[in-house]
């Protein structure tokens, strides 16, 4: 009983830290300044987006979860470390574009990102195959992410 306890309270510290990272996209809204950007014809309809960082931060904090779950802080420490790094890249990004419009620092940011999480990934592989996988689609999309940054950012110089 004592490690079911442990385990669902570690699960909600992992999403907790996961949806901390999200709450930029509050205290940045995407705002006027977005709507008036030109936009390429692929960009994605704005409801979207927080569909998919719901489901994105759901699969990150399952992942690392699991991989904490399994071995511990201790051994899993270089992968989580991994974790926290993208994860705080992840928090920079909104900030940077939506907030003070640096779309070619963002840009920089989101390019380390796509490092740190597949850096992440190949770390998580070892320690819980399920864990790398599930980061797969949150790769994917800050790669497509990382392309529409870049459109942006050069259509609106």
């Amino acid at each position: 009983m004592k490690n079911s306890i442990r385990s669902v309270l570690g699960f909600l510290g992992w999403l907790a830290l996961c949806f901390a990272a999200a709450t930029t996209g509050m205290i940045f809204p995407t705002g006027e300044w977005y709507a008036q950007l030109q936009k390429p014809t692929w960009n994605p309809p704005n409801q979207i987006f927080p569909i998919m960082w719901t489901l994105l931060y759901l699969l990150m904090a399952f992942a690392a979860w699991r991989v904490w779950k399994i071995h511990g802080f201790q051994k899993a420490r270089l992968a989580l470390t991994l974790f926290l790094i993208q994860l705080a890249l992840n928090t920079l990004w909104t900030p940077l574009f939506f907030g003070y419009h640096h779309m070619g620092l963002a840009f920089i940011d989101i390019v380390l990102m796509i490092i740190a999480v597949a850096v992440t990934i190949v770390s998580f592989k070892p320690k819980d195959k399920i864990a790398a996988f599930m980061l797969i689609p949150y790769l994917a999309w800050i790669s497509f992410a990382s392309v529409l940054n870049w459109t942006l950012w050069r259509l609106n110089q």
